[in-house]
């Protein structure tokens, strides 16, 4: 996959426009566990994923994480960049959940080609709302989703990208996706597995009943 690919108005930027973006991206290749960015302070630049996977998080007082949405192939994360956008301060932490490849863009650059791109700019603004959008999806989820209807969610989506049945998967990594405590997540699974939707094994979760697990995963 070529840089161009990550933006779909590629085609409508002018040629120096460009040219900046391309000369100014630089092509790294993190391993999974790299973090990224690291709060309001930190300003990496504009992160467009070539291949991998990277996961935005939160994290809270208690130490306890969240995650706010995950980035694959072609996806641009903007928060790494908040520096570059006016009143626009996230302490977020944005990791390479797999071994990824990234180009990177300068947050001046890039500041630069949006203050004075109109086509840039937008499209930028359809990012952030697409992010936003996300976040309020998460909310709504926490506040009017029971844990059971969430966790089964989790693990029919994890499925789905990782294509199997057999999950790799930690009961303390599952809770830093949810926003729960580890113990939490170990109870229900439990019952997952007394209902017979999982079969549970050291460091893994195979899903057992995905009819019934879909069904759970649904709003009443």
């Amino acid at each position: 996959m070529d840089f161009a690919s990550c933006f779909p108005i590629w085609d409508k930027l002018t040629a120096e426009e460009q040219e900046s973006l391309s000369k100014g991206a630089s092509l790294r290749s993190v391993p999974a566990g790299t973090i990224l960015h690291n709060g309001s302070s930190d300003c990496l630049g504009l992160v467009a994923v070539r291949s991998g996977r990277i996961r935005a998080y939160i994290v809270s007082d208690e130490g306890r994480e969240i995650t706010l949405y995950r980035l694959f192939e072609m996806d641009l994360c903007l928060l790494s960049a908040s520096c570059m956008m006016r009143n626009i301060q996230f302490d977020i932490t944005v990791e390479a959940e797999k071994d990824s490849n990234i180009w990177v863009i300068p947050p001046d650059i890039y500041k630069a080609l949006m203050e004075k791109s109109a086509v840039i700019a937008n499209y930028t603004n359809e990012i952030m709302g697409s992010r936003f959008s996300e976040v309020m999806w998460l909310l709504e989820q926490i506040l009017w989703k029971s844990f059971d209807k969430r966790l089964a969610e989790f693990l029919l989506q994890e499925s789905a990208m990782e294509e199997t049945i057999s999950l790799k998967l930690t009961h303390e990594k599952i809770a830093a996706h949810l926003g729960t405590a580890r113990e939490v997540v170990t109870r229900m699974l439990r019952y997952f597995q007394e209902e017979g939707l999982v079969k549970l094994s050291r460091g893994t979760i195979e899903l057992t009943d995905l009819k019934r697990l879909r069904k759970l995963s649904q709003p009443i």
